[in-house]
């Protein structure tokens, strides 16, 4: 069932699923305090639609704005517990970073990192990502975008849940500055192939690497879903697109 929530009737809901399910987890003391705390530093309040966690369309944000500068921006879908964007925004100050996230818990632990770390250049969204992409970033204003380890749903009555589906590569395309790169890894071989399939038949994205995969991105850090699919024997496969420039004559998407 799509996610939803009591609105006014100028509210829409969403006319797809989405690829995660919100679960009442509770947080920890110290994660409920660095929800407190840092959230008005790192955490970008957002206009809502009909959902918890939508953004309501016509509602951009400026990054120049946001981070008080104009830098490189790289984003992250499913950010988990933050580590791989910790670490990259605390070891890259000269990039901003944008941590994309459903999970409350998720989001809390990677504040507290972060401000553990100095990263000043790191901001999270608690919403759903393909919304993000076609509702709160602006048109080209991403530089790399980041989807490592989604839910593969592998059972195969929820694999319509899948993030990276036939829509997916027309709102990365859209966020994507011409020549910006979508990076991927997951441990489901199936899902890899599926990733593939799509990215392969979409006209504004082109392979950014030779061979079968993609050689393992070396700004990724170890996470516990790369080792937790190591430690049951899955191979991790790495995908890398790199957004086409529209022919002649032809818009944006």
């Amino acid at each position: 069932m799509p996610e939803s929530s009591a609105v006014g009737p100028e509210k829409r809901f969403r006319d797809r699923p989405v690829s995660f399910v919100r679960r009442s987890g509770r947080m920890s003391e110290g994660q409920e305090r660095a929800w407190d705390e840092l959230s008005p530093r790192y955490l970008l309040t957002v206009e809502r639609d009909a959902a918890a966690t939508s953004i309501r369309p016509g509602s951009p944000v400026d990054p120049a704005a946001v981070y008080g500068r104009t830098a490189p921006l790289v984003v992250e879908i499913g950010s988990g517990q933050g580590h791989a964007i910790v670490h990259a925004s605390s070891t890259t100050p000269g990039t901003d970073f944008l941590a994309v996230e459903v999970f409350r818990a998720g989001l809390a632990r990677t504040m507290l990192d972060a401000d553990r770390a100095g990263a000043r250049n790191l901001r999270l969204v608690e919403a759903n990502a393909p919304e993000v992409l076609e509702h709160l970033l602006p048109e080209g204003s991403v530089d790399e975008l980041w989807v490592f380890f989604p839910d593969p749903w592998h059972k195969k009555k929820h694999t319509k849940r899948r993030l990276v589906a036939p829509p997916f590569p027309a709102v990365a395309a859209r966020a994507l500055r011409d020549g910006g790169v979508l990076r991927l890894a997951t441990d489901w071989e199936d899902y890899a192939l599926q990733m593939r399939d799509v990215l392969d038949e979409a006209p504004l994205f082109s392979r950014d690497f030779e061979g079968e995969w993609a050689p393992r991105f070396e700004g990724r850090v170890m996470t516990a879903f790369e080792r937790k699919g190591i430690a049951k024997g899955r191979e991790i496969r790495d995908l890398a697109y790199r957004r086409a420039e529209p022919t002649s004559g032809a818009g944006r998407t």
